[in-house]
């Protein structure tokens, strides 16, 4: 997860592979990190919170199984099951020939500019596709975070924005299940406290199940995504 800061001189002293402590500022539209410091150690091990981070990454990036390759533009997705809201199994392959874009959160992100951003990006979508959604488009918000994000929680958080349950399903799945569909797409989340830290993507399937895009970060506008949307929905099939 990268981070923001207003003032370029307090990345003045920062190198890359630099620890650092800071403080967060969060409003309601944005965030931003201040008093950024640089924290020298010898040892991960003389740093409890540091060593208990990095085991706990190191047994989150080595499951049971091979990690899925990652999938590269223009290639089809394989089909993948994960269970929505409603507690329905919901396949990929179910909506061939459809348009499907797929983000990635976790209900409890605390930043507004982070899964909520990429959340409001999809209401923005089904406002503006109305009258394709479920028939040529449908959203899919997968959660990173099964443990917590069980249907029941998706629920609400589904209401939160007035989703169509037909044409904006929010899954999640067992910890392999999801991790799996993760690694399709180069998501990489991890814990850090009580929070997880984890990349940000948005993904377009094209009609024939390929995929057309992979958008990394959250940088872009709702309306830049529409209208790549609308690009892909538009082509002959």
């Amino acid at each position: 997860m990268s981070f923001h800061a207003r003032e370029p001189k307090e990345l003045a002293n920062l190198e890359p592979g630099s620890m650092v402590e800071f403080m967060l500022v969060v409003d309601q539209v944005s965030s931003y990190v201040e008093n950024v410091r640089v924290r020298r150690y010898e040892s991960p091990e003389k740093e409890p919170m540091t060593a208990s981070r990095l085991k706990l990454l190191e047994n989150l990036t080595a499951p049971d199984s091979p990690a899925a390759p990652l999938l590269a533009i223009g290639e089809p997705v394989p089909d993948f099951s994960l269970t929505d809201q409603d507690k329905r199994v919901v396949h990929l392959t179910q909506f061939a020939g459809k348009v499907v874009v797929i983000n990635f959160i976790y209900t409890r992100c605390p930043l507004p500019d982070y899964c909520f951003r990429l959340s409001n990006n999809f209401g923005r979508l089904q406002k503006r596709f109305a009258n394709r959604m479920g028939r040529e488009l449908v959203l899919l918000t997968i959660s990173f975070d099964p443990i917590h994000d069980q249907p029941e929680i998706l629920a609400g958080y589904a209401q939160t924005w007035k989703a169509n349950p037909r044409a904006w399903r929010f899954l999640t799945g067992t910890v392999p299940q999801v991790r799996h569909v993760c690694g399709l797409f180069g998501v990489n989340f991890w814990p850090d406290e009580a929070t997880l830290t984890h990349s940000l993507h948005t993904v377009i399937i094209d009609r024939q199940g390929k995929l057309a895009a992979n958008l990394e970060g959250n940088l872009f506008t709702a309306e830049q995504l529409g209208d790549l949307v609308t690009a892909t929905i538009t082509v002959p099939h």
